[in-house]
């Protein structure tokens, strides 16, 4: 089936925002790739163009930077483009204890997690809302069930996509907008190896990116609220007793997996 939508995808040059875009573009779909790096996007351009036969615009921004969303979206609107899907991907994380991290990376990683994600899902809602037309997805965590000593930051920025995300998908209950949250466990990506969760318990098994890719996307398609994407059957009961586990010893089990 073919689909024309035009997605944007934050955070497209690598890992799971790369296999949105070979899964969108697979599907007939335009695409406009946002990412840090000009080189990979070029690359992911012609790449995608050449096997699918579909309209690719490349967007460098750096998403850390203040005012980046609203220039993106400034800029999709200047050059006349169409968005029918917002793939809010992009984000990074990074293992310590809080008072020992550079502050610096912190707040990047608030601006990006959290700030970027939620101007760009404004500015592109004002035009969904107008139409009546329009699917968002926001690359959330299952880190964002709970705390996360040794990520502190990280996980407190996923809890915020989560929540923010639900609240907004209700607002919109009634019109033809969607809004899904996306929550990959530990995925085969840059992040682990960025991150450094690539060397700790929780990265013994991980999942494909293009699996969890995939059940984000189709998730989206169907306007579903949550997607849980990439666990082994033993963390999915893990994530099902979360609820019902005192706060402490949850705690330690968290900081337990991501010590190194």
């Amino acid at each position: 089936m073919i689909n024309k939508k035009t997605a944007l995808i934050t955070g497209a040059s690598s890992g799971i925002g790369k296999e949105f875009a070979h899964i969108h573009a697979e599907k007939g779909g335009d695409l406009i790739i946002v990412a840090r790096s000009e080189d990979k996007l070029n690359a992911l351009k012609n790449e995608l163009e050449k096997a699918f036969k579909i309209n690719v615009f490349v967007i460098q921004k750096d998403l850390t930077a203040p005012n980046s969303a609203k220039e993106i979206y400034e800029e999709v609107h200047s050059a006349g483009l169409k968005v029918d899907y917002l793939i809010n991907n992009a984000g990074f994380g990074g293992l310590g204890k809080f008072h020992e991290r550079k502050l610096e990376d912190d707040l990047a990683m608030i601006n990006l997690n959290i700030s970027a994600l939620t101007a760009l899902t404004h500015y592109f809602l004002q035009d969904f809302t107008k139409n009546n037309s329009g699917k968002i997805l926001n690359v959330s965590s299952t880190a964002s069930l709970m705390a996360g000593p040794l990520q502190a930051v990280y996980y407190a920025t996923k809890a915020y996509v989560t929540s923010f995300s639900n609240a907004i998908a209700e607002e919109l209950s009634g019109t033809k907008v969607t809004v899904s949250n996306l929550m990959p466990g530990a995925t085969e990506s840059e992040f682990g190896r960025i991150s450094g969760m690539d060397k700790t318990v929780l990265f013994n098994k991980t999942a494909s990116a293009r699996q969890v890719a995939e059940q984000g996307y189709n998730g989206m398609l169907k306007g579903k609220l949550d997607v849980i994407a990439g666990l082994p059957f033993s963390q999915k009961l893990m994530f099902k007793m979360i609820p019902f586990l005192p706060k402490k010893l949850l705690l330690k089990q968290v900081k337990k997996m991501q010590d190194i």
